[in-house]
């Protein structure tokens, strides 16, 4: 036979999983030799042959003339099937025109020789041992399962799910591949493989400029703005609001808002600000957020500063505002400063958790809450009255947290019965899904939720048939049930006695309003009002605030939130960081709040936080007991006077 022959394996030849094949060695051809048919000569490196067609290849087969792109390729496919068939790849050479390797255990005659195909980059196999005669790996751990590979085997798990922590990691692999990682390695192996499908933290500051124009060229009337500080360019502030957010809060939402803040938790620290509404269904309706490097009294000003001016230029007459927070120093100061006519008040969950830890006593925590939601001043006195029988302490904790910020009875702003913060939860959420990513993909992240949210909601107003929204109807329904027992005493076209067993209530349709102040503070019909508009003939529905509305729901979410093109059609450089008008190619750093290296520190507690008593230490040679540092003077190895201290609690 010549030269350089082409042999056809043989044809029944069928490649299972995880096999190394060889063709039949009898119809191999060496190079520039001839030889007998008794003869099993190997193919050397110049013979080509090339394998059947009807050969089925699957994961982790090899067959003489299988072709790779290049030569990482190879590297990488032989090392996932040494990973595989649990025996250690040694690399005998690997350059740019050949690639050898062969098991690492002595006199296995596994080896593979692939070689660059002339004038393309492709790799193709062209010497193949492919039987074990050795044992393999015996246990667990791999020379093969490098950080690369790992970073490659999470990489689809983690473009779904960037929260897949390094323990789920080690478990899953150990399950699927039978190979023992270490923490550091599942840890540095996601780190690889998030900077390869999302990018670096580095880069998303970087790309911070131009996200913002991307925001505003695709969402008009948006304000989205970025500012750096210091001659490196390092990363300050970013605010984000999308026009869908300010159309519905100024045209539909109610006056109401909630600033809270959440603490990131990535490789550069920083916090989120929000600022949120309540929309007719009682859910949360983000209107702006931000991002800044750190929280302080500088950066609340900021914040209420841009969310000023936004809602300024967007409406004539600003509504007079209900805002809620837990009032630390920084957010009275912005809202005095930049919402002087709001009425800002206290979140109740902020005043009842401190109240509870002031006390610590439940029948006492019970009456506060009675008091809490005291319709009327008269009402909240007497529980103020029970409570002082308790504790006289209670009154010092009046003067820190006054009634008129935080008491049904004396809040003169209307929250439509929301009382408490339900923007801290979300923001926690956001904080904790994002803090994996980097700034631009976490803000992304934040996006697509909204979208979602807009496109939900807007299909389920449009779903409801109903005057108002069902949580609205259903608590109209419950004071139309209720106002059946009471008696109606009509004074005029406008006005009605209400009689009941327990008090008398006096209802002016025209103006809204009850003597039991329901009405005005929650904004729906009271059982006594229902009961004055059904004798009169009137559907109570219709003198809900307009805000409970379903229209005023489908208007809330009536604007689009439009897509933005994937960050490769970006430009890098976009607008400058100082000023939003002004326009300077300049690259955003990340901030210098970077996490500290290892776990967080725990903070240690001490046995007084547990009011447990302390143990007593006697002393081994004068007996004494005592619960100060015990000095004594006595002969160690014999040495007269050395001192030692037995410091006790």
């Amino acid at each position: 036979m010549a030269d350089h022959s082409l042999v056809v394996p043989d044809q029944s030849l069928l490649v299972t999983d995880h096999s190394l094949v060889v063709p039949d060695q009898s119809r191999l051809v060496t190079d520039h030799s001839l030889f007998a048919p008794d003869q099993s000569p190997l193919v050397t490196d110049h013979s080509l042959v090339v394998p059947d067609q009807s050969i089925v290849l699957t994961d982790h087969s090899l067959v003489i003339g299988q072709e790779f792109p290049d030569v990482e390729t190879c590297r990488r496919t032989l090392k996932e099937i040494a990973i595989a068939l649990h025996f250690d790849l040694r690399i005998v050479k690997s350059d740019r025109s050949r690639f050898i390797a062969k098991c690492s255990k002595e006199g296995c005659p596994w080896r593979v020789h692939a070689a660059k195909c002339p004038g393309v980059s492709t790799f193709s196999i062209r010497t193949l041992h492919g039987e074990h005669t050795c044992e393999g790996v015996r246990n667990l751990h791999h020379q093969q399962a490098s950080i690369g590979w790992v970073a490659r085997s999470v990489e689809a798990r983690l473009r779904d799910n960037p929260q897949y922590k390094p323990k789920e990691i080690l478990q899953d692999i150990r399950e699927e591949h039978g190979v023992a990682v270490s923490y550091m390695q599942a840890w540095r192996g996601k780190e690889r493989s998030m900077a390869a499908v999302h990018g670096t933290f580095e880069e998303g500051y970087s790309f911070l400029p131009a996200y913002c124009e991307q925001i505003r060229k695709t969402n008009p009337g948006s304000i989205a703005l970025v500012f750096a500080t210091g001659q490196e360019n390092c990363f300050h502030r970013l605010f984000i609001s999308y026009r869908a957010s300010i159309y519905g809060f100024i045209n539909a939402c109610r006056p109401l808002l909630e600033f809270d803040r959440a603490h990131l938790k990535g490789k550069y620290l920083g916090t989120i600000l929000c600022a949120a509404a309540v929309d007719a269904d009682d859910a949360l309706f983000p209107l702006a957020m931000a991002i800044v490097d750190v929280e302080s009294d500088e950066n609340w000003m900021w914040f209420l500063s841009e969310l000023r001016k936004l809602l300024g230029v967007n409406t004539e007459n600003m509504p007079r505002l209900t805002i809620l927070s837990d009032r630390q120093k920084g957010i009275v100061e912005a809202v005095e400063t930049h919402f002087p006519s709001a009425f800002h008040g206290f979140c109740l969950r902020h005043v009842s958790e401190n109240f509870r830890d002031e006390f610590k006593n439940t029948k006492l925590v019970n009456i506060f809450w009675n008091a809490v939601y005291a319709l009327t001043a008269v009402e909240f006195e007497s529980k103020i009255t029970e409570m002082l029988e308790i504790s006289q302490d209670v009154l010092q904790w009046f003067n820190r947290f006054p009634p008129r910020l935080w008491a049904v009875a004396y809040f003169e702003g209307v929250r439509y019965g929301h009382f408490a913060l339900g923007v801290t939860e979300l923001l926690y959420n956001w904080a904790l899904e994002g803090h994996e990513l980097p700034i631009v993909q976490m803000m992304e992240h934040i996006r697509h939720q909204l979208i979602l949210w807009f496109n939900n909601r807007r299909n389920m107003g449009m779903s409801w048939t109903s005057i108002l929204v069902p949580s609205a109807e259903k608590r109209m329904l419950e004071a139309i049930a209720d106002a059946r027992c009471y008696q109606v005493l009509r004074a005029n076209e406008v006005e009605f006695e209400i009689v009941s067993t327990e008090r008398t209530n006096i209802v002016d349709i025209r103006s809204r309003c009850c003597s039991c102040r329901r009405w005005q503070i929650y904004g729906l019909p009271c059982a006594h009002a229902a009961a004055a508009l059904v004798s009169c003939g009137q559907n109570a529905h219709l003198f809900a605030e307009h805000c409970f509305t379903v229209a005023n729901y489908c208007e809330t979410y009536s604007q689009m939130i439009n897509p933005i093109p994937d960050k490769s059609l970006w430009k890098e450089q976009g607008e400058g960081a100082g000023s939003a008008s002004t326009k300077v190619d300049v690259t955003i750093r990340p901030p210098k709040t970077r996490r500290p290296p290892g776990r967080p520190k725990k903070k240690v507690l001490r046995i007084e936080s547990f009011k447990r008593p302390k143990r007593l230490v006697q002393c081994g040679r004068c007996h004494m007991k005592a619960l100060e540092a015990h000095l004594e003077t006595f002969t160690v190895d014999g040495n007269p006077g050395f001192q030692t201290e037995i410091a006790v609690e």
